[in-house]
Formats: C-alpha cells, structure tokens, sequence
C-alpha cells in the first residue's frame, strides 16, 4: 500500500515537473506564438488520440448540447496558452509563469458568476493579496516597460484559463480528461490553421524537436498524468503540490538559460503562491 503511494505521488510531482516546462520552451522557441501553439496542439492531438485508442477510451461526444461549450473552452484554452506564451516572451519565465499562477484566486472570484452562488468576503481579501504581489512583480509599472505587458498578458491568460476551467465544470466534467484535452486540442488545430499561411514558419526545421517535446512531454504527458493523479488523490491535494509549478519553472530556467530571477520576483511570487496554498487548505478544512 506505501509503495502504491508513494507512486502515485511521484507520478503527481513528475506531472507537475513536466507542465512545469512549458516556461522555458514557449519563451525559447524560436517561433511567433500562434504557430507554436498550432503546432503544440496538432502533435498533442496526434498523441492523445492514439492514447484514447490504445486505453479503448471514448473519443464520442454522444448529447450534442456538450458540443457547444466544448468549443468555447476549447477557443478560450487557445487565447490562454498564445497569451501565455507572450507574456513569456515579454518578460520572463518567472514573471510569466507567476502572472498565469493567479488563476486559482481568478477562478474562486468567477465560479459565483457561474454557479449563482454567493461571493466569499475571504476570496476579495485573496485577491487583494494576489494584487499586491503583481504590484511587487512590477513596482514600475508603466505599459512602455516589457515585463508590464508580459504581466498583462499572463493575468489575461489566467482570465482565459479560469473561464476555460469553470465551463468544463459547469457543462462536461463527466468526461475522461484525455478526452477532454483531444477534443480541445483538436479544435484549436483547426481554428489556427491560417497562421501557417500567414506568419513566419521558416524556422520549424530547427525548432521542430522542442515543438515535438512541447506537445509531448509538456501538453500530452503532463496533462495525462496530472488526470491520472485525481484518481488516487483529492482535487485540493494536486492542487497544493501543482503549486510548484512556477518554482519547478524557475529551477529550469536557471539551470537550461541561466535566467536568475531577481528579489521582488521572489517577493511577489511568494505572496500568490501563499494565497493558492491558503486557499487550497481552507477549502480542504471545510470539506
């Protein structure tokens, strides 16, 4: 039984480690976002159709009412990782990642407007908090100044990603997750298909193995595993260890690029990640 558990876990913290990648390769691709991100989806969605296939998963979405919000988490999914993906190539691995870390407090701010239920008074003081630490991310925050708009771009990629969140929950969390994530991913294939025509792909040759382990490694693997995970733990308790992700980041960027990041990064990383955690065992305390 420990070694089930402790298997288990590894499984969460190696999942974790491996969507933690997504930092240094969508700021160090050489390539303009949208095409990175078509790119990203289209082998993700090679790789987890022939896993839905090898488990004997359902691909079929059989009440066509499901279809229509779908499509929408799916363009809000798509709006989420090509922000992303700017904000980290405005600023920095770091800022980038911590600015799209604020989707868990986002997400409690937004699920009343979902759900009609009533706002918590503790989620507008979380929230508080989180702003704060985006003020310490950037004390100068002037919109000429680049990690300023990386900033933007993450916490609007973290508005994306919480509505993304919140519809699936609301419409079609009865799914299989790698269902989920091939359905999405297949709609944003086709959705981008005319960046191919219209931006710069010249350099997919010499981009083509980190694209390949963005797909791979980071969306499919990642994404897999971390759905596999909430079969043996609690949605709070991978919620508590996936708040690793920006340190996991950060490490990695130090080590493959050298990127340092500096003491009010460090600051204001800490204070959204302290607002995740409080937020995570508050909702554990009461369930």
């Amino acid at each position: 039984m420990e070694n089930s558990y402790f298997k288990n876990l590894s499984n969460l913290i190696l999942a974790t480690l491996f969507i933690s990648t997504s930092g240094v390769l969508g700021k160090y691709i050489a390539m303009p976002s949208e095409v990175i991100i078509w790119f990203r989806s289209a082998f993700a969605m090679i790789f987890l159709y022939a896993f839905c296939k090898y488990k004997k998963i359902s691909i079929k979405v059989p009440n066509f009412k499901h279809h229509i919000p779908l499509i929408i988490s799916s363009l809000f999914m798509a709006i989420h990782w090509i922000t992303y993906f700017y904000a980290l190539k405005l600023s920095n691995v770091a800022i980038g990642m911590l600015s799209l870390y604020t989707f868990p407090i986002i997400t409690a701010l937004l699920e009343p407007l979902f759900f009609k239920s009533k706002i918590n008074p503790i989620h507008i003081v979380l929230g508080g908090v989180v702003l704060i630490g985006i003020f310490i991310l950037a004390p100068e925050f002037n919109f000429e100044s680049s990690n300023a708009k990386g900033i933007l771009f993450g916490l609007f990629s973290a508005l994306c990603y919480s509505i993304r969140l919140l519809i699936l929950k609301q419409h079609v969390h009865h799914y299989h997750g790698s269902m989920l994530m091939l359905y999405q991913t297949s709609v944003i294939t086709i959705v981008l298909i005319p960046v191919l025509f219209f931006m710069d792909v010249s350099n997919l040759q010499s981009q083509f193995p980190y694209l390949l382990l963005l797909a791979i490694l980071t969306t499919a693997i990642g994404h897999s595993l971390m759905v596999h995970s909430l079969k043996f733990f609690s949605t709070t308790t991978a919620t508590i260890i996936s708040s690793i992700q920006p340190i996991f980041g950060i490490i990695i960027a130090f080590f493959v690029v050298n990127e340092v990041p500096e003491i009010n990064t460090v600051w204001g990383g800490l204070l959204i990640i302290s607002t995740v955690l409080i937020e995570t065992l508050r909702v554990k305390k009461i369930r």
